[in-house]
Parts: structure tokens; sequence; C-alpha cells
């Protein structure tokens, strides 16, 4: 049985959102974007380790509301995010230090991820080294290349989603290089290393809040858990 760990993303200060505080902090019917999402990290495992890389302006709010929300906080560690995801990463990482576990990597603002999703990325990575969720493209679409563009056959491209899960030692392995810009996700950090990406069935409901648009949606999934 591997041990578990989850690192969630919450370094960023929500420039899209426009809002005074970075989206992971804000309210969904009266609870933070950020407590929903470890709660579903708890709720698949109440014993994972969770590490949450947040920006140092916010280290003392994210401990203030996770104190109130009456989570226990033995599980938990708190480091500071990176001027880019990448460097947020790499510094969460640098506190898991059994090669044998199962990391996953979370974005903080995905606080509707399923239990299968979790459960599916965890099991596969314990089995073959990573596992990133994903999901389906439904609109067409087209490539522009040199202001000329052309449609692309859709069913051969897939949306990804966090948790991206992996064995430590193949993820901090990866990580131990320089940043560059294509490090979109943690996938691709792995790739860059010769590893091949699992790819498995996410939920559509596992959005990422980035924009007030966003919000709105998932303010509507809170009040109408039918629609999740």
């Amino acid at each position: 049985m591997h041990q578990e760990f989850v690192i969630i993303v919450a370094g960023g200060i929500g420039s899209r959102m426009k809002s005074d505080r970075p989206k992971q902090f804000l309210d969904l019917n009266g609870e933070p974007i950020i407590i929903r999402t470890i709660k579903c990290f708890l709720k698949y495992n109440p014993q994972i380790q969770i590490v949450i890389c947040v920006h140092k302006n916010y280290k003392a709010h994210l401990e203030g509301i996770i104190e109130k929300s009456g989570i226990e906080a033995q599980n938990i560690q708190i480091t500071f995010g990176g001027e880019t995801r990448f460097a947020s990463v790499k510094n969460g990482l640098q506190l898991i230090s059994d090669p044998d576990a199962v990391v996953g990597i979370h974005d903080a603002a995905r606080p509707f991820v399923s239990q299968q999703t979790i459960a599916l990325c965890y099991e596969t990575a314990a089995l073959k080294g990573s596992a990133v969720p994903c999901i389906a493209v439904h609109e067409s679409m087209r490539k522009i290349s040199n202001n000329i563009n052309n449609s692309v056959n859709r069913h051969e491209y897939k949306i990804i989603q966090t948790p991206q899960c992996f064995l430590t030692s193949k993820i901090k392995n990866a990580f131990d290089r320089e940043y560059s810009s294509v490090f979109t996700d943690d996938a691709t950090v792995l790739e860059s290393s010769g590893e091949t990406i699992v790819l498995v069935e996410g939920n559509e409901e596992n959005i990422k809040i980035t924009s007030p648009h966003d919000f709105l949606l998932a303010s509507a999934m809170v009040s109408h858990p039918n629609l999740t």
C-alpha cells in the first residue's frame, strides 16, 4: 500500500477574478473554495497527507480559515508558492521524502473533483507511475497558424484536469531541472524527463474556477447539487 499525498497549488493571486482575494479563498455558499477542495481529498482518504503551496502574503489567512473550518490540521503542511506553478510544485515536493508514495497535484480552485476521479488517479498512478484525468472536447476546434486557420479533429484532443498523480520518485526526478515555458502542467514536466503519460477519465464537473463566469457557474453547482 503506497502512502498518499496531495499537493494543493494555491499560490496564485487570482488576477483574472478581479476580486480583493485570490479565487481559492472566495466563499461558495459560505465555505471557501480551498476548504471544499481539501475536503474532497479527506473524504477520499482521511489519512492523506496534504501539502498546500500558498502565496506568502496569504499563509496566515489560510491557517485561519483551516482552523475555522474544523479540519484537523495535523495532516496539513503549508509551504510558500513560487513565481510559477512549476516553482510552487517543486517547493511542495521537497516536503515529501518517501520515493514510493503516490502524490497527486491539484488546483486549489477545482472543488468539484469527484471521488471516482480521485480514486482512479491514485490507483492508476500506483500501478503505472502516472495518471492524468481528462475529458472529451465537445466543441468544434480550429488551429490558427500564420493567420491561416484550419479545422482539426476534436476527437484527437482531450481537456486535461487535475489531480495529476505520480509516483513520487518519478515526479521529483522530473522536477529536478530548470523551468521551461512549455511546462503548462505537471504532466508536461514528467513527459520532458522521458516518461509516458497515462490518461484516465476525469469528470465534467471538475471545472477550474478562474473567472467571474466560472464563479457564477460554481455557485449554481453548489446551489443545485443535481447539476454535479
